[in-house]
């Protein structure tokens, strides 16, 4: 039995979908209470990553 990290994240992401931008709120909004040690985001044109 592992009994190592004690860490905890979250992860969202939204791929192809009209509503994204607004999905995207949400979905962070509702996972902020667990990256407050650090955060990030990207977002993408179909050829480079912003």
């Amino acid at each position: 039995m592992f009994d190592g990290f004690r860490e905890e994240c979250g992860v969202f992401g939204i791929y192809g979908h009209p509503d994204a931008a607004n999905l995207t709120y949400l979905g962070l909004y509702a996972l902020q209470h667990r990256g407050q040690e650090a955060a990030g985001i990207v977002s993408s044109d179909g050829k480079e990553l912003f």
